[in-house]
Formats: C-alpha cells, structure tokens, sequence
C-alpha cells in the first residue's frame, strides 16, 4: 500500500443548496471521493471545507462529481499577496433577486385568491385565475421548478422536488378542471399561487436573516485598513493601497487613522485603541519597540511602525478565518439532523403518494387526496432542520469574536457546554506576570522616608535587568522621582546588586545578602519583612551606610478581574482550581484572596497534564485556562483548552477558545456563551422535529389547508434563523463581586534573589 500524501485543504463555494437534505448530499457525495479525508458543508455559509490527497483527487474532480449529483462548486481566489481574508457572500443581491419575486408574486396571488373565493362559480373568474396564476408558478416560482428539475435529472431529490411537486400538482388539477370538465367544478390555483407567494416571502426574511448571521465577518473584514502611508528612505510619504505593503517597509500612523498592518514601532508615541481585537474600550499606550496590531485605531500621537505582517499573516486576518472556521464546524449533535436530512425527502414523497392512494382508492375522493398530498409536500420541507444548527454556531461564534473571545467552531461549543471544573495557571493567568512594587517600609528614628527609599534603591537598580530592579525603576518613575548618579554597579547573582549611589554604597537585595556584607537588620524592619512575605510578597532589602535602612515589597499581582472571575464561575456551578509551581504557603495565600479554594501546588510545568488526567480521571470534565506557551500539554490534554492571547498569537494550536483581551472575565463569558448557543441549537432542532412530526400527519389526514401549510413551512425556517439571532444579543455575565480589592502573590522561586 502507498504512503498516503500530504493533505491539502480547500474551502469552496457551494451554490444550488436550498436545505439541510441538499447540504448532506453534497457532503456525502464529497466524502466518498477518493484520496478525500474529510468533507464538511455548511448550509448557513453555503461553503464547504475539503481535506484531501492532491494526488488522488483534484479540486476539478470535486467540481465534477457536486455537478453530476445537481450542485455547483466554485474555487475561492487564493488570497493575494498583501491581501486579505475573502469576503463573504453578498447577501445584500441575493436578498434583492427575492424581493423582486415577491414583489411579483404577492399582488397576482392576491389577486387569484379574490377571484377564487367570492367569484367562484364565474367563467370569467376561473379563467382569469388560471392566466394569473402562470407568471406565479412559472415566472416567480421558477427557482423552485429549476432546482427540482436539475435534482429530477440527477435522480436527486430535495426540499424544492416537494414545492415544485406539491404546486404544480394543485395547478396542473385545477388547469384540467378549468379547460376539460363542468364549469362549476372547484380549481386551486390559489392553493399553489399563494403557496409560492409564501415560500417566496420566507425565502426572502430567510436571505435577510441570514445575511444579519453573518454581519461578523463581514464587520471584521470592515475594521481593516484600505490604505497605508508608506516612508521611503529619504523620508518622503506616499499614499499606497493596503494590497502594496510589505514586510519591513516603513509606515506613518497618524492620529485617527487606523494601522494598516501588525508591526513593531520604531519612533514616537500614542495610544492606541485596541478594542476592535480585545473588546476593552481604554487606549494602549505604544511608545518604542512595542506591538501594534493592523485594523487597530491610533487616537493621538504620530508612530513610525515597520511592518512584521501583512494580508492573511496578520492578526486581523488570522482571527477572520479562524471565526469562518469556526462557523462552517459541525456540532456532534448536528449529526443526527444531517443523517435524517439526507432520507427526509423520499420519505416525504412516499408519504404523499401513501396520502393520495389512500383518499383516491380507500376514501373514494381523489381531489381531496390531491389537497391533502400537496399539503403533506408542502408542510414536509425541511428547511429549518438544515438550518437548525449552522445559524446559531454562526451567530454564536460571531458574537463571541465580537467579545475578544474566538471558539473554534461547533464541537468545542458543545464541550464547553459540560464543563464542570476549570483549572487556572497562575503566572500570566490569574497573575499580571509581572512585577511590581506594592510596598516601601521604613525603621524608625532617623532612617530615610519611603520616596527616599525607594529613590535609592531604584538608582542603584537602573542598570540591573533582572524582573525585581525593573520593577523599582518603574515604580520610583511613576512616582516622578529623579534617579541619583550612580556607578560601579555590581549584580550580585542571586542575591541582587550593588552600586555607588551618590558617593555612598547601597545594596539592594534578599536577607542572605545583608547577612553575607555583615549589614544590620533592624528588628522592626525584620517583623516588616517577614510580614510582607506572610502576605505573599517578595521583601528586598535596601543598605546604606553598613545598615539596613528600608524594606521595598515586589509581587506578581493579581488581575483586578481575577476575583470576580471566580465568585462568576462558581456562580455557573463550576468548580475553580489552581495550579502552580509556587511553595504551597504562597499559593493558598493567593488562592484564598480569589476565592479558589482548591490549589495544586508545586507542580513543575511538564507535570500540569498529568494534574488534569488526575482530575479526568476522577469524573471531572476539566477546562484548563493558561498562557499557551508551557501550558500546551495541559491545553491539549484538558476536555476544553482556553489560552489567555495578547491579540497577536491569535492561532494559538494547543487552545480551542482564545480570549484575545487576557481579560479572565472572557472565560465565563465563553462558557456561558457555550451554553447559550447549545441550548439555542436544541431549541432550534426541537422545533424543526416537532413541526414536521406534528403537522405531517394533520395534512396527511386532510385537516390542514395547502395554503397555511405554505405559510407554516415558509415561516419555519425565517423562525430558525430568528431564533439563533437572539445571540447577537448576549452581553455576557452580570458583574460579580470581587472577594478582595487587593490580591498579590509572591514571585516565582526564580525572581527570588
């Protein structure tokens, strides 16, 4: 046996697909060709996703067997150089080629509808119904009859095999009725005029629906910049289309103009508007060497940027294909709908031709048989089952993308929906992942004040790199403190640093080092110390003059939101674990400040999977919340992996949600999000199932009029899509309450000097 290729991924437009029957033919029929791994097509976004061996199997032989079975494949335009992500379909003509029918098929139904019922028994009457009735059938209803022509001469079969058989059953009756027998016989050209005006008018809030679904992609796709200005080597600006940016070309962002690409700034400051990736509406100060993110807004300063990434490399991009992905995924229980989908329509057909033989041979009333099979064709179209699944992941993942939160598709909303535990990584996570001062202490008597402290201890750090002196410097900054001379600066590994300040020596580090250069500890400055390092915070010692003269407090502090983020989820009946590297002491400190009251301490990083197979194990359906980077195998091991994204790593592999603001609060967002559109896609299929199962045997049994049969089917469908619009509403939880107002953490035993 030959080594299967390399697999290749195509997404192509599908175009003659009018229900989920349709969609699941179509997707079969893809599967089934050789050397194609997988095979999944979307009604909702009328695409469909191909993994396939190039070698056995060409996109043209895809082309070629949608065809032979009455469907139409196109390739999409591989993104250009410099370009973006594709637009989606344009909804706005495919709603207008509706309306015009509509607008056709309405007034002459009506108008066969006035005839038929108060001048019933004129010639006249009957004669003019028929003449209006055709432009209805064959002019404004010819999509229907096209469409089932097309499946007619593939052997195929769908919802439009019905509306067409059901319609031109009651016209083609009632024709004969009209031309060949007794005048006053009864006809029902407006059973299948009014009909189709119905199923026009559904197919039209349908289009309309539909196109409000997909509002997402196509508001990301707005956020992106058309043109950049580019900074040639002697300075000079030229405006260029976005199309004609490249990698490392230099670009000028000024204020109020969107920043056409990702890139690093080389020169000024601003603050950047950053909510069209994270949803957080406060501006991101961007100075030197800092990130800028394309489609993003500057609303001050002038920046110079070098371009790092552009067309589909860029984060904007890359977060429009992942939520097109993600809509065109399949939820596990949209299975069940595609499988009965795909037999639902000869069923019906047997089941309308069960209804005929029935009132024709048993009941001895043919034309009452034929009303009741037209209303059975027509009640039985399973529109909203194709439907029932795809608009709500559609809606749901669009919003969430909206929120700063992106789901990968479907499945993931599904197990999301199970969670019943959710394990935090600590740095990064529920911490900042970064140091900061929280605390001077001073002795008594004369010893310096706290700005005096810090002062020095922040001269003698400036040339230090280490995480602890950058967090000195940057305190004493935001404090406009005025650093003093220093010289002769000496890291001390491990233990901190050393340095000439002012003409005197300083010495800035952890107790051992005061010990080793026989400084003296005060005892108050001693209980300081070791009451700061109770409360979960780092003591550094500050030396002068053979003496210990203040204590500066460093700590990784929480998020604001870390509290709040756990009072919420166990709000949702979640249980809330931490795990950590940290010595235990520390870890329940921090732990106890949030309200998690379970914590895994001590655990090295290779060991965090094993910590959540343990949980697994135990009956646990676990989401694992981290970073992305050494958090991978406990994301990938874990039911749901959540990854916390800076906005640029947006394609994170291990993860199956990013929130992309690092906002803790976008996890019970995502998860009550989940369940939201879960529940919306059961309401969805419920009402799907039941209206067949109900009324299929009322119009079997002659008890429901074709006409309202038309109008129940038509309406169906737009109830679906209405349905899953109601997501476009979710704002997510209501505000919790923090436990604290003021939560630190010490550092990780490698900060520790």
């Amino acid at each position: 046996m030959s080594a299967r290729g390399p697999v290749t991924e195509v997404e192509l437009a599908v175009s003659g697909m009018t229900c989920g029957s349709c969609a699941a033919r179509v997707q079969r029929t893809l599967a089934k060709q050789p050397g194609v791994e997988d095979a999944n097509v979307n009604l909702a976004t009328e695409r469909a996703l191909v993994r396939f061996d190039p070698a056995e199997v060409s996109v043209d032989d895809l082309v070629a067997a949608a065809f032979k079975i009455g469907y139409g494949l196109d390739s999409i335009a591989p993104e250009a150089e410099g370009g973006g992500p594709q637009e989606p379909l344009d909804e706005a003509a495919i709603q207008r080629r509706w309306l015009r029918r509509v607008a056709l098929a309405w007034p002459l139904a009506l108008a066969v509808l006035y005839l038929s019922m108060v001048h019933m028994h004129d010639a006249w009457a009957r004669w003019s119904a028929f003449a209006l009735a055709v432009p209805v059938q064959f002019v404004a209803g010819w999509p229907f009859l096209s469409q089932a022509a097309v499946r007619a001469r593939r052997g195929a079969a769908n919802m439009d095999t019905l509306i067409a058989m059901g319609t031109l059953s009651a016209f083609f009756f009632s024709a004969y009725q009209v031309v060949f027998t007794h005048p006053h016989t009864q006809h029902y050209f407006d059973s299948s005029a009014v009909i189709i005006a119905f199923l026009l008018l559904g197919r039209y809030f349908e289009a309309r629906a539909k196109g409000r679904a997909s509002r997402s992609i196509k508001a990301l796709l707005e956020r992106g910049a058309k043109e950049a200005t580019l900074v040639a080597s002697g300075g000079a600006e030229t405006k260029v289309p976005i199309e004609q940016v490249r990698v490392g070309n230099l670009l000028r962002v000024r204020p109020w103009d969107k920043v056409p690409v990702d890139g690093e700034v080389v020169a000024g400051e601003s603050a950047v508007d950053e909510s069209m990736l994270t949803g957080e509406s406060a501006p991101v100060d961007k100075r030197p060497g800092d990130w800028v993110v394309g489609g993003t807004l500057n609303t001050s300063g002038v920046l110079t940027m070098r371009a790092t990434a552009v067309g589909a490399d860029t984060a904007l991009a890359q977060i429009v294909r992942l939520v097109q992905d993600a809509q065109g995924n399949r939820a596990p229980v949209q299975r069940l709908a595609d499988r009965i989908a795909g037999v639902f329509v000869p069923v019906v057909l047997a089941i309308a031709v069960a209804t005929l033989g029935v009132w024709a041979l048993l009941v001895g009333r043919p034309a009452a048989g034929l009303v009741a099979a037209v209303a059975v064709l027509i009640i039985a179209c399973p529109c909203a089952l194709g439907l029932a699944t795809p608009t709500a992941i559609l809606v749901g993942t669009g919003r969430g993308a909206a929120m700063g939160v992106l789901i990968k598709g479907g499945e993931v909303l599904e197990r999301s929906r199970q969670i019943d535990t959710v394990v935090f990584d600590k740095t990064g996570t529920i911490t900042k992942g970064e140091m900061e001062v929280v605390d001077v202490r001073t002795g008594g008597g004369g010893d310096p004040g706290a700005d005096q402290v810090l002062l020095l201890a922040a001269s003698a750090e400036e040339g230090s790199e280490h995480p602890v002196g950058r967090a000195i410097v940057a305190a004493a900054d935001q404090r406009d403190l005025l650093l003093l001379p220093a010289s002769g600066f000496k890291a001390l590994a491990g233990q901190g640093v050393q340095a000439l300040v002012d003409g005197t020596v300083v010495v800035v580090g952890r107790r051992w080092l005061m010990d080793d250069l026989d400084l003296a500890v005060p005892d108050d400055l001693h209980r300081a110390a070791d009451e700061l390092e109770a409360a979960g915070k780092t003591a550094v010692y500050v030396g002068k003059d053979g003496s210990v003269v203040g204590v500066v407090a460093v700590a990784d502090t929480v998020k604001p939101e870390a509290g709040e983020t756990v009072a919420a989820l166990r709000g949702l009946g979640v249980e809330v674990v931490m795990i950590t590297g940290d010595n235990r002491r520390t870890a329940e400190y921090i732990a106890g400040e949030v309200g998690i009251q379970r914590v895994l301490a001590e655990v090295l990083p290779s060991e965090k999977a094993d910590e959540v197979r343990r949980l697994q194990a135990d009956g646990r359906v676990v989401a694992m919340v981290g970073d992305g980077v050494n958090d991978a195998p406990a994301l990938v091991q874990a039911d749901l992996g959540l990854a916390i994204g800076s906005g640029t790593d947006v394609a994170i592999e291990s993860s199956d949600i990013t929130l992309l603001s690092g906002d803790l609060r976008g996890v019970p967002t995502a998860l009550l999000l989940a369940r939201r559109t879960f529940r919306t896609i059961l309401q969805n299929l419920g009402w799907a199932f039941g209206y067949n199962i109900l009324l299929i045997p009322l119009a079997a049994a002659g008890l429901l009029n074709p006409v309202l049969a038309g109008a129940a089917m038509a309406f169906s469908s737009v109830s679906v899509v209405v349905n899953s619009l109601r997501l476009a509403r979710f704002r997510g939880l209501r505000r919790v309450p923090a436990p604290s107002q003021e939560v630190h953490r010490a550092p990780e035993h490698a900060l520790a000097r």
